[in-house]
């Protein structure tokens, strides 16, 4: 901390950015500079960079809430897919070039297409352009690539231990990833928000504080648990408390805590360059800082192109995204710890990782002129077509009935989503409970084919609420959708006939769906057929006696969720 404020201080004096202060204080107390190292315990460094990330992606999720994400949703995931695939092509096409194996280059690859959530936050505050509409874009990236990056490890390890793509098991790790976050946010909302406005009520800085600080750490606690990334679960407890009405103070609660850990990650990146490394591999190095440099700017460039974006604003998003960091440490960690690369690869990833870092300012700062500068060579006429195509995206505006209709469908298949999310959490709870001491105990106490009835019947009694509300939303859906596609000009006397066979034939088909859908869940808890015909008429049953029961416990939930999140914050 010594070092790294004498070198933020040296930067700010030279107009550098401070974050290069602090990959300069790891450079000089680390293990790869002469005459010696000032660090002897690495593993309380790491602790405290980790630390750093939390406190990083945390302070992220109450900036980024969740109208924000709804807000830049599509373009981000565009511009996220364009990137992740150019990325992992020109990852891969590099690799080869200079003669690594095929596994290597696909494990470049996937470290080249994620950025870093962290250094990308920490250059945006430094240059006062958090808020800035590129900005949320590039966060919207982010969270997609942090995602993405979590399903990529799971693909990795499956090539790397079979030597074959597992796409069912990416599958299965999207599914429960998918289910993961929506619970969380859905749960968190509703709990949150009201547990700190009641802490509020006693007007104590000190408590407010070291409770934001216990729901952080206990949630991401709990995210690591599951095997996911600690940042995601930073960023996700984060989103939740932004909803609540006292952020504004617990913003200002945790920034200077942010600022302190956040200096400790990246002086912990500075420990890791070692200038023989860079050296040995200066070639492919350079070749790779160019690779993401322009890789980046382009895939993320027509990205925001085609969503309607201008050409300033998808340059400043392209050349924001332009570095390499936390996951792409992780993805490279674990193809040494498997045994499928070189230990280089590791070595090449922290260099180019630090050199970019170096960069990243300086090319959201210069990103106009670069745009201005590029511009010159564009033809006039492949300007002015991308010119007439984003004013036409900005000016499409549907008519009112269709606005209606189309936002009726939006919200309708947005909430059977989230509610097969929740169905599909609470069996793969119910598997899951079948593995811990709950499940050996009731197999002890009666058979294990006990065991499964009674856990899948739990699990369907529960989920119950939910697949009425699936059922309910599709048949209404079927309707409209059957009403839109069929009109009495062109049909006439079968209008009424088709219209019938459409909102009848779509409940059907998704009513099957689901049941083969749940099937594939309850797998491993699916009791012998004669139990499950048992658990299915007692489920029958159930819903025959308690049906409006069922619905007036999910519409309460909804309600309750919708006041959450139209609550004006204070």
């Amino acid at each position: 901390m010594l070092i790294a404020g004498v070198s933020t201080i040296v930067c700010h004096l030279l107009k550098q950015p401070i974050v290069l202060g602090y990959l300069v204080a790891g450079v000089i107390i680390g293990p790869h500079t002469p005459p010696f190292s000032f660090i002897t315990d690495d593993a309380t460094v790491k602790t405290l960079a980790e630390l750093g990330v939390i406190f990083l992606m945390f302070s992220l999720g109450l900036e980024f809430n969740l109208n924000k994400l709804s807000k830049v949703g599509i373009p981000a995931l565009i511009g996220a897919v364009f990137e992740i695939l150019l990325m992992m092509a020109l990852g891969y096409g590099i690799g080869r070039m200079f003669g690594w194996t095929p596994i290597e280059s696909i494990f470049l690859g996937a470290i080249l297409s994620v950025s870093s959530t962290t250094i990308i936050v920490k250059a945006l505050s430094e240059l006062n352009m958090k808020s800035e509409p590129f900005a949320q874009l590039i966060f919207g990236v982010l969270i997609i690539e942090d995602i993405f990056a979590i399903l990529i490890l799971t693909l990795l390890s499956g090539i790397t231990i079979t030597g074959e793509v597992q796409f069912s098991e990416v599958l299965i790790e999207a599914t429960k990833l998918t289910s993961f976050m929506v619970i969380s946010l859905l749960s968190g909302i509703l709990l949150i928000p009201k547990l700190l406005s009641y802490i509020a009520t006693f007007k104590n800085n000190e408590m407010l504080l070291i409770s934001v600080l216990g729901l952080c750490f206990g949630f991401c606690l709990i995210v690591v648990k599951m095997d996911y990334s600690v940042a995601l679960g930073a960023f996700l407890i984060g989103a939740i408390i932004a909803e609540s009405r006292q952020l504004k103070k617990i913003e200002h609660l945790i920034n200077p805590i942010r600022d302190m850990f956040s200096a400790m990650f990246f002086v912990s990146v500075g420990l890791l360059f070692d200038i023989n490394t860079v050296s040995k591999f200066i070639i492919p190095i350079i070749v790779i800082i160019f690779a993401i440099v322009i890789g980046k700017v382009i895939s993320c460039g027509l990205g925001m192109l085609v969503t309607g974006r201008d050409g300033k604003t998808a340059m400043k998003v392209g050349m924001g995204l332009s570095q390499i960091g936390e996951f792409s440490f992780i993805i490279a960690s674990l193809g040494v710890t498997l045994g499928a690369t070189g230990s280089f690869l590791y070595s090449i990833a922290v260099g180019v990782s630090i050199i970019t870092t170096l960069l990243t300012p300086y090319l959201i700062k210069h990103s106009d002129a670069s745009a201005q500068f590029i511009s010159v060579f564009i033809p006039k006429s492949v300007a002015n077509t991308f010119e007439l195509y984003t004013t036409w995206i900005q000016n499409i505006q549907p008519n009112e009935s269709q606005m209606g209709l189309k936002d009726i469908i939006k919200r309708s298949l947005i909430q059977i989503v989230i509610n097969l999310c929740i169905v599909t959490a609470i069996f793969l709870s119910g598997a899951y409970l079948a593995k811990t001491n709950v499940g050996n105990y009731l197999t002890l106490m009666t058979s294990i084919h006990t065991q499964k009835s009674i856990i899948c019947a739990i699990a369907l009694i529960v989920s119950l609420p939910f697949i009425i509300a699936i059922y309910r939303k599709i048949k209404a859906l079927s309707m409209l959708l059957a009403e839109m596609s069929v009109s009495e000009s062109m049909h006439e006397k079968l209008t009424f006939n088709l219209r019938a066979i459409i909102s009848e034939l779509i409940p059907i088909i998704s009513s099957l769906g689901i049941l083969f859908y749940l099937s594939l869940l309850s797998a491993s808890i699916l009791p012998p057929l004669e139990m499950l015909f048992i658990v299915v008429i007692v489920a029958i049953i159930m819903l025959a006696f308690l049906f409006p029961w069922f619905i007036k416990i999910h519409s309460k939930i909804q309600a309750s969720l919708l006041v959450v999140l139209n609550k004006e914050k204070k």
